[in-house]
């Protein structure tokens, strides 16, 4: 399994309309591209003095299928235009790990 790591940022003002952008249209549209291999995604939210910091963490079952969600170069992040409109600022690239101990319980 695969994890990819990606970290933006956003003013406290633009936090909140951040947020929603994710969980009703972003995370839907990825969702919706029924990409092979895709497990889910966590979102993290951090406050920070001055700004908010926002983590999205992918799950996949192989880098194919990274590359199928992000294409060939898939190092790169996928930030759509309309997420860049409310971001102070955000990685260029997203970091992946091989999972090596996958036992969350609640």
């Amino acid at each position: 399994m695969i994890s990819r790591i990606w970290h933006g940022f956003t003013t406290k003002n633009n936090a909140d309309t951040y947020e929603n952008l994710l969980k009703t249209e972003i995370f839907v549209g990825i969702k919706d591209r029924h990409i092979k291999g895709y497990k889910g995604i966590q979102l993290l939210r951090r406050e920070l003095p001055g700004e908010t910091e926002f983590i999205t963490v992918m799950w996949f079952d192989s880098l194919d299928s990274v590359k199928d969600f992000a294409g060939n170069e898939y190092e790169k992040a996928v930030v759509p235009e309309k997420a860049q409109k409310v971001l102070s600022r955000f990685d260029k690239m997203s970091q992946h790990y091989s999972v090596i101990v996958d036992n969350f319980k609640i």
